[in-house]
């Protein structure tokens, strides 16, 4: 009887044993158990709040004008202040006997003005020496035109030996506003740059020369 009593204590204590251990076991595969990954979520961060109150554009207008680029001086002044003609280094003349304008050279070295002329025929009208001949100048030529002579010249080039005698007659030229009479020598120019040129016999009382200036009076139409 005693030995059935400890075989059922030995049994029990080996039941109570085996559930201790069992229960042990649990508990440490609960504590052991890995803890579910926590995942952290994005912190959104604070947008800044646009102030548009102070959003004011401005537009500023410059009020400075540009640089203007100065021009070359006009001519406006065509007489002086006591009414003389101002003459340029070259003008246009105008012959009415012939009714064309002529390029001419304002020469103030020269006496005696001189105009390009060729075929020159001298004759007699009524006893009075006269002379008829045509302008020429670069391959064109005038009419025919007559005028009594009002004296000879002799003029004595560096060129030529001798002397060579010459008409000088009176003709009308317009420059600009001025129509006057004035004296020519009729000599060959055809070979020059200007068929007309003007000396101080023309201008000396009704023009004053700026050789700095070209064309100042008008071209006659």
């Amino acid at each position: 009887m005693k030995k059935i009593c400890n075989a059922t204590f030995l049994i029990i204590l080996s039941s109570t044993l085996a559930a201790c251990a069992t229960q042990n076991n649990s508990q440490q595969t609960e504590t052991t158990k890995p803890a579910k990954p926590v995942l952290e979520q994005p912190v959104e961060q604070p947008q800044p709040v646009k102030d548009t109150t102070a959003e004011v554009t401005t537009v500023v207008e410059s009020t400075t004008k540009p640089v203007e680029k100065t021009k070359p001086p006009v001519v406006t002044n065509k007489k002086t202040s006591d009414g003389k003609l101002i003459l340029g280094e070259k003008e246009w003349v105008y012959i009415p006997g012939l009714e064309q304008s002529f390029r001419a050279r304002i020469d103030t070295g020269a006496t005696t003005s001189s105009i390009s002329a060729i075929d020159i025929v001298p004759f007699e009208r009524d006893g009075k020496d006269w002379v008829k001949f045509k302008m020429a100048h670069e391959g064109v030529s005038s009419k025919e035109i007559a005028l009594p002579v009002e004296r000879w010249v002799k003029i004595k080039q560096s060129s030529a030996d001798g002397a060579q005698r010459r008409a000088v007659v009176h003709a009308w030229i317009e420059i600009g506003d001025m129509k006057d009479k004035t004296e020519f020598t009729l000599a060959d120019r055809t070979h020059l740059s200007f068929p007309v040129l003007l000396g101080r016999s023309f201008f000396k009382d009704v023009a004053v020369v700026d050789v700095s200036q070209k064309y100042v009076q008008a071209k006659h139409k």
